[in-house]
């Protein structure tokens, strides 16, 4: 391998034809290396061994965390030890990597959410409010028991029309979210870490947290899971909600207390509820599982060959601005400001 050349670690695979052709194409920039470690113990003594030194940019995937661990602790000290300045995540949410202690090392990371996953899971909370909101999954469990509508049948749903729609987090997935509900007659508020430009808000309303629990028939969560939104909903915020609020999550498990909810079904504070993401996936708390009610999905809010293929292609599209640029098309939001020193 030429030495005048930086590296780029490939963790996790690339799944789809025209993103390894992009991927490969990437060989004329820079010397493309895989690890041979399996776990993160071996991973971290990896790193440590010089393997990596003269890696400047990281292509990771979700699923490599079985590989690293998270990144975060001594793989972060060691990973500009090796050269590295760049990470580029494949998926929207980047729970898996420590931000604060990349930036404290001049690491910089992105992930996906710009734009290749954005209709994907947007397309999914749709899928779910309208399934929650509508009380479609009883009668979904009847008719395949072959009871038809069931006995009796499932109570009466609500039409999404007139209803207000609450978005926590209006990044590119809730934006998609808003205007494609906002077509079915949905009145749109949203809170977010910063008002949106009125471009960008395209009718929406910028609430107060509180306020968007009380003001809201439907609240989505489509928020990043870190520090300071982990647990974000649980018992209190349930309580603030309307009686007989839909609650729909495709962000994170973790943003949320899965057992909080469970109590708040039981108790009709709320009516049902659409869940692509849990806090300890696979696992799934039973009161969930158990409630018919409950639209359940197993994290497939970008399970489509177009998003995945979009995802791969942006994720290298990272890597190659990196390399050609020295900076990232799309840092997270932590990093927004980061310095390029």
């Amino acid at each position: 391998m030429s030495e005048s050349k930086p590296k780029v670690l490939l963790l996790g695979e690339i799944e789809h034809a025209p993103a390894q052709s992009a991927y490969n194409s990437l060989s004329w920039l820079a010397d493309l290396i895989t690890p041979k470690s399996s776990n993160p113990a071996d991973f971290l003594e990896e790193c440590r061994s010089g393997a990596f030194n003269g890696t400047k940019a990281v292509y990771r995937t979700f699923h490599s965390v079985s590989i690293t661990g998270r990144i975060e602790g001594e793989v972060v000290k060691a990973l500009p030890e090796a050269g590295v300045r760049f990470i580029a995540h494949n998926g929207a949410g980047y729970d898996q990597i420590d931000i604060p202690a990349c930036t404290t090392h001049k690491i910089h990371v992105s992930n996906t959410a710009p734009l290749a996953l954005s209709a994907g899971t947007a397309d999914t909370a749709l899928f779910l409010l309208l399934g929650a909101l509508r009380n479609f999954n009883p009668s979904l469990l009847s008719l395949r028991s072959r009871n038809w509508r069931g006995t009796p049948p499932a109570a009466l749903g609500h039409d999404p029309s007139n209803k207000t729609l609450g978005i926590l987090g209006m990044g590119g997935i809730g934006r998609n979210l808003a205007s494609k509900a906002a077509a079915l007659g949905m009145s749109i508020i949203y809170h977010n870490r910063r008002k949106l430009s009125a471009e960008e808000e395209r009718g929406a309303r910028y609430v107060g947290f509180e306020g968007l629990l009380s003001e809201s028939d439907v609240v989505s969560l489509n928020l990043p899971l870190n520090e300071k939104t982990k647990g974000m909903i649980g018992k209190r915020e349930f309580g603030k909600m309307k009686k007989g609020a839909v609650v729909v999550n495709t962000a994170r498990g973790g943003v949320m207390d899965e057992g909080a909810l469970v109590e708040a079904l039981a108790q009709g504070q709320i009516s049902s509820c659409g869940l692509d993401v849990y806090e300890n996936e696979p696992e799934i708390h039973p009161g969930l599982i158990d409630n018919p009610k409950v639209m359940l999905l197993p994290h497939m809010g970008t399970w489509t060959e177009e998003t995945q293929t979009e995802m791969e292609l942006w994720n290298i599209g990272n890597v190659r601005s990196a390399l050609e640029t020295g900076r990232l098309k799309s840092p997270v939001a932590e990093q927004a400001d980061m310095s390029d020193e």
